[in-house]
């Protein structure tokens, strides 16, 4: 039985009348933490929404997508295994809402705790320590809309991860997560990557999609770089983060240092 956690072969995806991923194969183990890098535009967030199954590829005789194992999925079952974390702002509803009813949302995929869901005591649980988890327990009781958006997004990352459970055990099976430190400042960045650190060591699997080379922890050791709707390399992070790939990568002239585990660029 495979380990792997996503198996992608030969995908082509469309959006429109524009094939915009072009033969993509991929394969992420179990546990593994993986950065997608690339400029804007690249088909960075639409890989990303092939793999939750929001898109799907076009037929053809060469491809294959499985997930967890598995090429069928009902989505609401999926989403219980995979923390997804967007870019954008939260849902409206989701704005007037308390930072824990938030998050005990991510337990039925609800962009509000609608009155026919039945909250548990055990979710009331698993929230609260989720909140220890993310650094939001001063957060509990805002409101989502009164919250900065480096706030907003430890929120929906503790949201993400209220959905994605492995065998109810409580432990998020995969975080997904695209350009997280967009509309944060400084402190919210920092704040965030080091959150991320130590879920990465608790074993939760990590795929960033980003173009923010600070963006990849430590932890991650694995880049992939897209470009064109093709990844046009994969392997090590030492292997890719060199000047000379991320300037062929973004189209200009790239310099780079490295301090306390960190990438910076510029």
């Amino acid at each position: 039985m495979s380990d792997a956690v996503v198996e992608l072969e030969h995908v082509h995806v469309a959006r429109g009348s524009s094939v915009v991923l072009h033969d993509v194969s991929l394969r992420i183990e179990a546990g593994e933490h993986l950065a997608i890098l690339g400029p804007n535009g690249c088909g960075k967030s639409t890989l990303l929404k092939t793999l939750t199954c929001e898109i799907y590829p076009l037929v053809k005789p060469e491809t294959r997508v499985s997930i967890f194992g598995r090429e069928r999925w009902d989505l609401t079952e999926l989403r219980r295994k995979m923390g997804v974390v967007s870019a954008e702002l939260p849902a409206k509803p989701m704005q007037t809402t308390t930072g824990f009813n938030a998050i005990l949302t991510g337990f039925f995929s609800s962009s509000t705790l609608w009155p026919n869901l039945r909250v548990t005591a055990a979710m009331r649980e698993r929230a609260e320590d989720i909140l220890l988890q993310v650094n939001a327990v001063m957060l509990r009781d805002k409101l989502v809309g009164e919250m900065s958006a480096g706030q907003q997004r430890r929120v929906m990352i503790g949201r993400a991860m209220a959905g994605a459970t492995l065998n109810g055990s409580g432990d998020v099976q995969m975080l997904l997560l695209d350009e997280p430190s967009n509309a944060l400042d400084l402190r919210a960045q920092h704040d965030l990557r080091e959150m991320l650190r130590v879920l990465a060591r608790k074993g939760t699997a990590i795929l960033l999609i980003t173009h923010h080379i600070a963006d990849i922890i430590p932890e991650i050791e694995r880049v992939v770089m897209m470009s064109d709707g093709r990844i046009v390399a994969d392997r090590k992070k030492a292997e890719l983060l060199t000047e000379a790939r991320l300037s062929e990568l973004f189209g200009g002239k790239i310099r780079l240092t490295m301090r306390e585990g960190f990438w910076n660029a510029w």
